[in-house]
């Protein structure tokens, strides 16, 4: 089976290419756990894939650390934030 290319890969990689750059903010981390959920197990987007746990590696994190951290900042305040004219929802597919 060859690899396949995800419907979202295009504009994920925008938000990789920040993260692999920017600082380990709470709506980064919320990116990375969300993207890390969309593509673990997909079979393509390998350097999508290799690049996220790059920015794992660059934050000194694993995995569990990341989404426990995440788990926590979902707690305590909305971290995906929606323009007024959008409905409200989240895009974890």
């Amino acid at each position: 089976m060859s690899d396949r290319q995800h419907p979202q890969a295009k504009t994920d990689r925008a938000i990789v290419n920040q993260l692999l750059v920017g600082e380990a903010t709470d709506l980064n981390l919320a990116e990375l756990a969300r993207l890390h959920v969309r593509y673990r197990g997909f079979p393509g987007a390998r350097d999508i894939q290799a690049d996220l746990d790059k920015a794992l590696k660059r934050w000194n994190l694993n995995e569990e650390e990341l989404f426990e951290k995440t788990r926590q900042l979902h707690a305590n305040a909305r971290i995906f934030k929606v323009g007024s004219n959008k409905r409200d929802e989240e895009d974890w597919s």
